[in-house]
């Protein structure tokens, strides 16, 4: 695609209307590759780095993102070679997206299916560690020693988790948030404490919430809610070193 001028790129992209963004042009809180942009300035959305307030916004052609609240049976996976029922089954075939992340068969709750590369790159990479917040329903009530290994991180066996946070919200639930995404993590981390799961739902994934999507059903997230993320992957990104 050719450039087109920041505010149209910008205001196509639902990031605001186009006079609010010229407004936002000309208090210098857009960039383009770096540099402040200044009201006439073009853009390439497909190749030019677009940031508002110091944070990249998704600006692709046709990009979309949807929050699904995932029911336990469908797998994680754009394609399936055995022909079982996937994530990707659950939303519109077209345009074409992929899940970023994973969870297993039998969990449930929030997960994003786009057709953003960028987006969905940056929020998978371990350097950024966007936080995911679980309701883990276990075997067994947890003592607080058993919490504590939470918090503190727990030995697997690919090495010792990252510090959680952890609440026990009742006698066999536990509301715990982790900012890693190894496989099957939450279930290793309750096992090897003595407390195997039976239920586990995410209800968190950064600063996206949705307790009014029933099991199945998904919704197109808004411009907000892809800055508000996107900012959360900023705000998660390691300090660079000096």
């Amino acid at each position: 695609m050719s450039s087109e001028r920041v505010q149209k790129v910008l205001a196509r992209a639902g990031i605001a209307s186009r006079r609010v963004v010229e407004e936002m042009i000309s208090q210098g809180r857009v960039t383009v590759n770096g540099t402040v942009a200044t009201l006439g300035d073009r853009a390439d959305p497909e190749r030019d780095r677009i940031t508002v307030d110091g944070t990249a916004v998704s600006v692709m052609p046709d990009a979309i993102t949807y929050l699904l609240n995932k029911p336990a049976g469908p797998i994680t996976t754009a394609n399936d070679t055995h022909g079982r029922p996937t994530v990707v089954d659950l939303v519109p075939s077209e345009p074409r997206v992929f899940p970023v992340g994973r969870l297993d068969a039998g969990t449930e709750g929030l997960l994003l299916l786009t057709n953003d590369g960028e987006m969905a790159h940056r929020l998978t990479h371990p350097s950024h560690g966007v936080e995911k917040e679980y309701l883990v329903h276990v075997r067994g009530s947890p003592k607080p020693g058993a919490l504590r290994q939470l918090r503190e991180g727990v030995r697997l066996d690919d090495g010792v988790s990252a510090p959680a946070q952890v609440a026990l919200v009742d006698s066999d639930v536990i509301r715990l948030t982790i900012h890693e995404g190894r496989n099957r993590q939450v279930r290793r981390m309750c096992e090897a404490i003595g407390h195997p799961v039976r239920r586990l739902v995410r209800t968190r994934i950064g600063p996206l919430v949705d307790r009014t999507l029933e099991p199945g059903q998904w919704r197109i997230l808004t411009a907000e809610e892809i800055v508000d993320l996107q900012r959360s992957v900023d705000r998660s990104a390691p300090m660079p070193k000096r």
